[in-house]
């Protein structure tokens, strides 16, 4: 008998599923961006070692090493083993290497740990960004997307908040907000199910055409890893260095910088609104005003004279991160035609994620030379303003083409 919508063994997504979805697709955010407080408790209690200025925030990003690296191959296991037992399992370990350091107190040891929380990570996320794609048509996707950009401040903002307060009570008392995913693990236990075959799911959301064969577009592909590379070093700058920038200007505890920065988190979501108010403009318009934003936000912080400054430039940088990963997916998207989608966003997700590796050691080396970690934010904001200019030229250039070919075309 053929399986047709009605019938009962083709499951339909709902809300239990979005709502485990959003969720768990911030686990990966988690793992970097509660941290942030927590830098320089962390590198305080290494004192003693002369490496932990550079090792500790290292160690925050390393799971971007880790996902740069697995998350092309691991695709294979989810077409290996399935969707929701793969999701399962690494949630669970998710769970375990990011509450690991709780009960660690060497740094190499810990990074171990952190390096292993990426593997977990780069299974989610591809598992997840699979299952959107098995579950939902179109229509579906755009709006449970929509629903996590919107779910996400909040969320990021809440676990800034609860850092400070872990902190507070411990040194790496922050480690145990990994946690978390046992409750999302109990979630996907209960609503995740194993979507029917490609071919069947194809048919159900009217996805019936062979797609066209054309080459591999390399040019296209190596723009889009060497843009998405910059950006991604950018976005961590703050998250991974912003608590030693605000100890430069005398804000020294855990608690204090969370409920500084608390409110300033939440203009994430004004930088979604601006993406999808900016919708009908250019994708490298797009790309420049969130550069101008970021660039602009993190020389303000490098130039700051004191907190009340440093905020404000925070404002900004949030403006321009909440615009981040929008932008550039849909960015990237324009330049990938359907049949090589798939290996070019893998190409975006490593190099996404190895800028998240790679951004704290261009800080720390900026840093080292210019004797400040402001004077460090002031170079890589100095680097965004560029980026932006070059992308408006771009698109001041390519509207001129495009005049004078309608003007010889009359």
């Amino acid at each position: 008998m053929a399986i047709t919508p009605e019938s009962p063994e083709m499951r339909r997504p709902g809300i239990g599923q979005g709502i485990t979805v959003i969720t768990a697709g911030f686990l990966p955010i988690l793992a970097i961006a509660s941290l942030f407080p927590a830098v320089p408790s962390i590198i305080d209690h290494f004192s003693a070692d002369p490496s932990a200025s550079w090792k500790v925030p290292a160690m925050v990003s390393a799971p971007g090493l880790t996902i740069a690296v697995v998350a092309l191959f691991a695709g294979i296991l989810v077409d290996r083993f399935g969707r929701r037992r793969l999701m399962l399992v690494a949630t669970l370990l998710y769970a375990v290497f990011g509450a690991a350091p709780f009960f660690l107190d060497s740094l190499d040891a810990i990074y171990a740990s952190r390096l292993l929380l990426g593997v977990s990570e780069a299974v989610i996320l591809t598992t997840l960004n699979t299952l959107i794609g098995d579950y939902w048509d179109e229509k579906g996707r755009r709006n449970w997307l929509t629903m996590q950009g919107l779910a996400g401040p909040f969320l990021a903002s809440g676990v800034i908040l609860a850092s400070g307060f872990l902190t507070g009570l411990r040194w790496n008392g922050i480690f145990l907000i990994y946690l978390v995913a046992f409750p999302i693990f109990v979630a996907a236990v209960k609503f995740l199910y194993e979507p029917q075959s490609d071919a069947t799911a194809r048919k159900m959301l009217g996805i019936g055409q062979e797609p066209a064969r054309t080459p591999f577009p390399m040019a296209s592909v190596a723009m889009i890893g060497g843009v998405t590379l910059f950006a991604s070093a950018l976005y961590y700058v703050f998250i991974i260095n912003g608590g030693m920038a605000f100890r430069e200007v005398g804000i020294q505890s855990s608690q204090e910088l969370s409920k500084l920065t608390f409110i300033p988190s939440l203009f994430v979501m004004l930088g979604s609104a601006i993406f999808w108010a900016t919708g009908r403009a250019r994708p490298v318009v797009q790309l420049g005003i969130f550069l101008a934003l970021i660039g602009g936000g993190l020389a303000t912080i490098g130039l700051a004279p004191d907190w009340r400054w440093m905020i404000a430039g925070l404002v900004v940088q949030q403006t321009g991160a909440g615009m981040a990963v929008p932008t550039l997916i849909a960015w990237a998207q324009t330049k990938l035609p359907f049949e090589h989608r798939g290996r070019g966003m893998g190409v975006w997700t490593a190099c996404f994620f190895f800028g998240q590796f790679s951004s704290p050691f261009l800080v720390s080396m900026f840093r080292t030379q210019l004797g400040a970690m402001q004077a460090a934010f002031l170079i890589m904001g100095a680097a965004g303003v560029v980026g932006a200019v070059a992308a408006f030229l771009i698109a001041v250039s390519r509207r001129d083409s495009g005049t004078a070919a309608v003007a010889a075309a009359a």
